[in-house]
């Protein structure tokens, strides 16, 4: 049997590709990153060119280094920044615009026209979903609304729209299948997450054709080939392309969480909580988002979830922006010079807050800041505050569940921070559980695909593949963590609402 499936993760920084055996052992990786273009002050937009040989580039490096042959690979898996939206021309390929990236904030006054005609309640029950410019709805209105004949294109089928997930697919096989799961689908804004199907009301409420939307589908099946003559991976011509998840439903199952109650947090640009709640598609009342996780063999799995926009994205800040750090390696190191914060909270809102807050218009604030504030009190309270956002989101969380999340698995770049990861720890008042292998977004990815191609039969043998690396415990007075997260509620307040002042 073929024992070998690649998973394509394609992230808001950069793409990558791992060849994965059927043990779940990574046998090669490869990583292109690409530019991030910032044409205003809170938007955000991606070359979907850039996005499709970036990641074309990966795939051929990764599966060159794995000294495999096309015979052996089973399948290909998709995961992807989600939200993220493109429209591309339907015969030529040429998308009309950049991508608007799921961080950009250009929608904003359109969310609130929507939340003033009263539409919250409607989306919130349809969708899972807070009206916000984080989700795809409201990003393709605007590219219609721009681009010069954007609108009459779409209305006459030649316009299609996608998330990456869909570009990449479509690019892959050639043009012919023009598809999203279920996991992408349910992040934008525009699909009923219980009757698995585009919602026609917020269509026409958003002004968005539905002839240029992609066909909704399963996680996990024989989605389409890959197509002969594509530049860089002619080798891997008629290999399957069978799994397909948005990046935070990966990670939860790559993290085998696949029981109820059980959760995970990704440290990437953003930070991901999830937490499954099988199959009941819990609404939130504590600013959390309901998703499809994934759906297998006609079964669907829903989570909670909490997205903060800019977490690793803070590190990147100190590193390239201020040049405070020359590496993230150096941010834990740096912190740890100090033996606490000196007083200073960063709240790192660069293109406002999402969970629990969901302020499209807070902004990025430092406060405390005495003459004895040295740079590595500024590392150390930009680290710390990714801490304090995800005890936002958890606690938010188990409120809505009525569960407690016993240990919090975690993965993503940032976790690799023992320091990060022993303060997130103490400030949980939980344990921290890090896998050995910790591409478990990619590896989510391929195992979807893995079930589909019979690489694995079931669900449950993901449990048995993970493995934990470290579990961080506890160590700090609970008392006195309670008081560094009740000053950091405090420079929160200061955060909300800047834009708008």
């Amino acid at each position: 049997m073929k024992g070998y499936v690649i998973a394509l993760d394609q992230g808001t920084t950069s793409s990558r590709a791992i060849v994965f055996d059927a043990q779940g052992a990574v046998v090669s990786l490869a990583q292109r990153p690409f530019p991030q273009i910032y044409p205003r002050p809170g938007w955000v937009e991606h070359d979907p060119y850039a996005i499709l040989s970036s990641q074309l580039e990966a795939l051929s490096e990764a599966f060159a280094k794995s000294g495999l042959e096309a015979e052996d690979i089973a399948a290909i898996g998709v995961t992807n920044q989600r939200e993220t939206t493109i429209v591309w021309d339907r015969q030529t390929g040429k998308p009309v615009y950049n991508a608007i990236v799921w961080q950009c904030r250009r929608t904003a006054g359109l969310c609130d026209q929507l939340s003033s005609e009263g539409m919250g309640a409607y989306i919130r029950d349809k969708t899972g979903l807070l009206i916000d410019a984080y989700f795809s709805g409201t990003k393709i209105n605007w590219i219609l609304e721009n681009v010069p004949g954007a609108r009459e294109r779409a209305e006459r089928g030649e316009l299609l729209f996608g998330t990456v997930d869909s570009w990449l697919i479509w690019n892959l096989t050639g043009g012919r299948e023009h598809i999203s799961d279920y996991s992408n689908c349910s992040r934008t804004m525009l699909f009923d997450i219980d009757r698995l199907r585009w919602d026609e009301d917020l269509c026409r409420v958003l002004k968005v054709p539905m002839l240029m939307l992609p066909a909704p589908v399963p996680s996990s099946a024989e989605y389409g080939r890959v197509a002969p003559g594509i530049k860089g991976v002619e080798a891997l011509a008629g290999v399957p392309i069978c799994g397909s998840a948005g990046d935070q439903a990966a990670a939860l199952l790559g993290q085998g969480c696949i029981r109820p109650g059980e959760g995970k947090n990704t440290y990437g640009t953003g930070c991901f909580t999830l937490m499954n709640t099988g199959s009941r598609s819990v609404r939130s009342i504590s600013g959390m988002l309901t998703s499809v996780a994934w759906c297998l063999n006609g079964s669907i799995t829903y989570a909670l979830e909490g997205s903060v926009f800019n977490a690793g994205s803070a590190i990147q800040w100190l590193r390239d922006e201020m040049g405070l750090i020359s590496s993230a390696a150096e941010s834990g190191p740096t912190a740890e010079t100090v033996p606490d914060n000196g007083g200073v909270y960063m709240v790192p809102a660069f293109t406002g807050l999402g969970a629990p807050h969901w302020d499209m218009y807070a902004r990025g604030t430092i406060v405390g800041i005495t003459r004895g504030t040295t740079r590595a009190h500024i590392v150390r309270a930009a680290m710390e505050g990714i801490a304090y956002e995800v005890r936002d989101l958890l606690d938010a969380m188990e409120l809505d569940s009525g569960t407690r999340l016993p240990a919090l698995r975690v993965d993503g770049g940032a976790s690799v921070s023992d320091f990060l990861m022993q303060f997130q720890a103490d400030i949980l008042h939980r344990p921290i559980d890090r896998p050995a292998m910790v591409e478990t977004t990619a590896f989510g990815a391929a195992f979807l695909a893995g079930l589909a191609a019979g690489v694995w039969s079931s669900p449950e043998e993901i449990t048995g593949l993970r493995r934990s690396e470290r579990v961080f415990e506890p160590q700090m007075d609970a008392e006195r963590a309670e008081g560094y997260y009740r000053q950091w509620q405090r420079a929160l307040q200061r955060a909300l609402k800047w834009e708008q002042n």
